[in-house]
Order: structure tokens, then sequence, then C-alpha cells
């Protein structure tokens, strides 16, 4: 088989069987220092896909920077066909202030596609999708919960996309969630642009969390594989089959006070089955928090003081619970297997 063609990004040429960070210019802060989009390029030796990893478009989503550090370092890619394009931080300026907005408090997941003429939102994002997105075949996007809150390792999907789907499957994350595209987002810009996007959501802002780094670690490996960039060697088995959610819904706090939570990400959630509890400071009051159908709880609150309103636990409806508890069997089994490449570090 021919070699790969020169890889070229941001004027830079990567030859066949290479790899090399790139910076591409993005801005500059108040006291002119420049601020940049670091990319890794892996480019494969022989002909494939090209797939970009990216995360921090939050700039408190830590989590997915560990996992594209460790992806960087696996020895799978040594051997790779085709070539992957990962950003482990595309929001720098959240990313540097510990925040999940832009200095001017917009959304970085709600302002693409963009333009090279508008806010610094607006031209982040289309530096990115012009240059990173529209230039690859396929993409892993990787978020975790934002700030006090946790999510457990699960796959954001476009409802009907086949392709997705499979991929999704092939990644192994407990769950798959349908999610409807939003107006401004990666996931719909990309799909607009002929790019399918996997969102992979996973602990808590600003902090590490080992299940979600080799969750999903080892679904991006699995679906590497998928795609033919790289041989099964070390890769994860997947052992039990994501379990599929076409319906999730968030229960609130019925009133304001101190929520003792009963359940935790991973529960499985029964009509009836009490989540917590929500009573005032004295004692006095008390409101529990009923399950309503059958589900797996994806997402929750770490606050205890919560007012009336908050979200406190993201349930993902499931149509038989033992679907759920074969997924958290298959989670734990995937933890002892799954590689961890730096035995020396305690996160």
């Amino acid at each position: 088989m021919p070699s790969a063609p020169v890889f070229e990004l941001g004027g830079i040429a990567v030859p066949a069987g290479t790899r090399q960070t790139i910076d591409l210019p993005v801005s500059s802060l108040s006291d002119h220092t420049p601020v940049s989009m670091a990319v890794h390029v892996v480019h494969g030796r022989k002909p494939g896909p090209v797939m970009f990893v990216s995360a921090a478009i939050h700039g408190d989503e830590v989590i997915g920077v560990e996992i594209v550090r460790r992806l960087l370092r696996t020895p799978n890619l040594d051997r790779m066909s085709g070539t992957l394009l990962a950003v482990p931080i595309v929001n720098t300026f959240g990313f540097l202030n510990h925040s999940r907005y832009l200095p001017d408090r917009r959304d970085l997941n709600r302002c693409f596609p963009g333009s090279a003429e508008g806010s610094l939102g607006a031209r982040l994002a289309h530096i990115f999708l012009t240059q990173i997105v529209s230039r690859a075949d396929f993409g892993i996007d990787l978020h975790s919960a934002a700030v006090q809150r946790a999510n457990l390792p699960q796959i954001r999907l476009t409802p009907g996309n086949t392709r997705l789907e499979h991929l999704g499957e092939a990644f192994g994350a407990p769950v798959m969630l349908h999610s409807k595209l939003r107006e401004g987002s990666l996931r719909m810009a990309a799909e607009a642009a002929g790019v399918d996007v996997l969102l992979y959501e996973a602990g808590e802002g600003l902090r590490f969390d080992e299940l979600a780094a080799r969750a999903g670690l080892s679904g991006i490996l699995r679906v590497m594989q998928v795609l033919g960039m790289i041989g099964p060697k070390g890769v994860p088995r997947l052992r039990a089959r994501p379990v599929i959610c076409r319906r999730s819904n968030w229960y609130r706090a019925p009133a304001g006070g101190l929520l003792r939570a009963y359940r935790g990400i991973g529960d499985l959630v029964e009509p009836g089955m009490v989540l917590g509890a929500v009573s005032d400071p004295f004692g006095v009051a008390e409101m529990e928090i009923v399950g309503q159908s059958n589900g797996i709880i994806v997402g929750r609150s770490n606050m205890p003081v919560v007012n009336e309103g908050d979200a406190l636990f993201h349930v993902a409806e499931t149509p038989k619970v033992w679907h759920a508890e074969a997924a958290m069997e298959g989670v734990a089994a995937q933890m002892e297997e799954a590689p961890l490449f730096d035995e020396d570090e305690i996160i």
C-alpha cells in the first residue's frame, strides 16, 4: 500500500509517519500575550480516515484534556493509518480562567459556525470549524458536567443517524442518549458540513475522574479500530452493549433547603424509589424526590444547598431495568481491563 500524502495544516507540512504540534493563531490577550489553538497532528504512514478529538470547548471541562493526553501517549498511534487531529484545549481563554465561558461570558458551544469578523466566540468557532472540523471525516468531542455536578460516562448522539449509533456502540460508554441538535452547537455546524460527531459526557467540571478518563480513552480506541485506523492489539474489549435511551428528564428540587442524596450516578431508578430528600435547616419540613419510571442516573448535582427548581438528578429512561444493570456490570469489567498508562500517578 502506498504511503499517505503529506498532511498540511496552518501552512505546515506533516509527512506520513510523523507527528507534530501546530499552533493556530487565535487572538491576543489585552496585555498583548498571543493566544493560539494547539493541534497535535498524528499522520499515519498509510492512508485512512481523518478524525479529530477535541476537548475543553467549555474551559472548565478538564477531564477531556486528560483523555487527550493519555490518547497521545498510547503505543497504538505508532502504527496508525489515517490522520488524528487532537485538540486538547479549544477554549484557551476559559481554560486559563478555570471558567466554562469566554471572557465576554459567551458559551463557545453556542457560537458555531462563527465568522471571521464576529465576536471573540464567533472567531474562535470559525477557526476551529474551518481548520479542524472541516478537514475531518469524523470527530469525537469530549465534555463533562458543569462545576458541582457529575455525569456518568455517556454518549450523546443525533437521533436517526445510524452511522453515529454504530460508532457509539463501538465506543462502549454505558449509556447512549439521543440528543437533538442545538442551535449554535458544534454538532449542528459539523453535521451541516457533512462531519458526524460523537459527544462524550463524563465526570465533573474542574475535576479528574478515573472512571471517566478510562472509559473515554477506551471508547476512542475502539472507535479508531472500527474505522480501520488502528489494529485490535491493546484495545480494550467491549464487555457489555450500551443502553440506548431515547428520553431523559431532570428531577428538580421541590423546595429550597438541604439536599440529602440517597442515589448517585450509575444507580438504577424504579417507580416509587426515593432518590433523595430536601429539608429545611431546622428539619421541620422535608420533601422526597421520588422516581417516576425505570432508568439510570446519568447526572447528579453535588451541591447540598439547593433552591427550589434546581436540577438534582438526571435520569435516562430505560424500557427495562435489567438493560441498565447489564450496562453497569460491563462498566465494572471494563475498568479492570482498560489501560492505565500512568500507573505512578494518583488522580
